[in-house]
């Protein structure tokens, strides 16, 4: 009781030694500067150029061994391009102030060739990673022991989510990147070489957007934030994400990581304009259910989509040589079914008939081949 009187007194004293007219001053942490990511949310954040960002950005991310973009030395090229330039028409024209239009022999050379070698090997490591990911995820019960017994221990849900967050942030990014460094060669050349150059970027497979893996991290995390709807901590983690039907009940895949970028997917088939049934991609990044696809290839279920002609054409971007690589989407296939059950259980009634009038056909076939008949 002693102890608590005088340690009351004391506060009044302190109290009471201080002038009436004194402000008392609370100091502030200086203001933090915003992460890129932080930045990206926001829609801009503070005026810090995005190149410093983006390294400091990709800094962070040096233990995951994730490749990045040289933007300092492509900025670089671009600049020696445009003070070349403007010295040899000073000495030409006397002083004039003419812009740069065409093209550049000289920074294509170089410019283009390394963008294309560093997005390249994004792209590769993007998809390498996400895959492991998934691997991690879909893993059966003897996989995730067999895991274990490797000195691998199986990784919480929440650590699997974040690391799908992480990497799908990772995408838009350099996707954000490519494009201004693109965006930055048009301006100094006067050109719009860089615009062509992102719009063949999906033939070039450096689109990392397109990368059906991409899409398979987004039903990832939607498939293991249903899944965990009692644990606040991992629902709230990825709001970012969504599945969504419109009025005519076509659905999309859509994530608003940040504000300056949204991806949105179409989950319709362009071939029977449906929603995709068990889906998948071909290597142009195009979504088709796989019993359309097949179809559109002239080949069987039982033969599959490697069986396809190497020139067969993407039925939506006519692109050849795109079946051979094609992806089954699983974790898609996961979010469909559960999202439109009625859907699913229908389709799969009228794919099982089909299917088994295909594989019935095969196999009747191969016997008379075999009898000679």
């Amino acid at each position: 009781m002693t102890f608590l009187c005088s340690a009351v007194c004391r506060v009044f004293v302190v109290a009471d030694l201080a002038p009436l007219d004194t402000k008392v001053r609370v100091s502030e942490p200086n203001p933090r500067r915003l992460t890129l990511v932080e930045a990206l949310r926001l829609g801009g954040g503070d005026k810090m150029k995005f190149c410093k960002r983006y390294a400091e950005y990709m800094r962070g991310r040096r233990e995951k061994e994730l490749p990045a973009l040289g933007l300092k030395q492509l900025k670089k090229t671009l600049k020696r391009c445009r003070r070349e330039f403007q010295s040899h028409h000073q000495k030409q024209d006397g002083g004039g102030g003419s812009k740069f239009v065409g093209n550049c022999a000289v920074c294509d050379g170089t410019f283009f060739p390394s963008l294309l070698e560093q997005m390249s090997a994004v792209v590769v490591c993007f998809n390498q990673h996400a895959q492991k990911l998934l691997k991690l995820h879909l893993a059966s019960g003897f996989g995730k022991f067999s895991m274990w017994l490797r000195g691998k221990s199986p990784k919480n849900d929440g650590t699997l989510i974040q690391e799908g967050r992480d990497l799908v942030a990772y995408a838009i990014i350099n996707s954000i990147a490519m494009r201004k460094i693109l965006k930055k060669y048009d301006k100094v050349h006067c050109s719009k070489q860089g615009q062509a150059f992102r719009s063949k970027a999906s033939s070039m497979r450096i689109e990392i957007l397109q990368s059906p893996w991409l899409c398979e991290l987004l039903a990832f995390c939607i498939n293991l934030r249903q899944s965990k709807l009692k644990n606040k901590a991992i629902t709230e983690l990825y709001n970012d994400c969504s599945l969504t039907f419109d009025d005519d009940g076509k659905p999309t895949l859509s994530c608003g990581l940040f504000d300056s970028m949204q991806i949105v997917i179409d989950l319709t088939c362009s071939i029977c304009l449906d929603t995709i049934f068990d889906p998948v991609a071909l290597t142009c990044g195009h979504l088709f259910c796989y019993m359309c696809c097949c179809a559109a290839a002239s080949v069987t279920i039982v033969d599959g989509l490697k069986a396809a002609d190497p020139k067969a054409k993407c039925p939506l971007c006519r692109q050849e040589g795109v079946n051979a690589g094609a992806m089954h989407l699983v974790e898609l296939n996961i979010l469909l079914s559960q999202s439109c059950p009625e859907y699913w259980e229908k389709r799969c009634q009228t794919e099982r008939v089909e299917r088994v009038r295909q594989a019935r056909e095969h196999w009747q076939s191969l016997c008379r081949e075999f009898m000679g008949m």
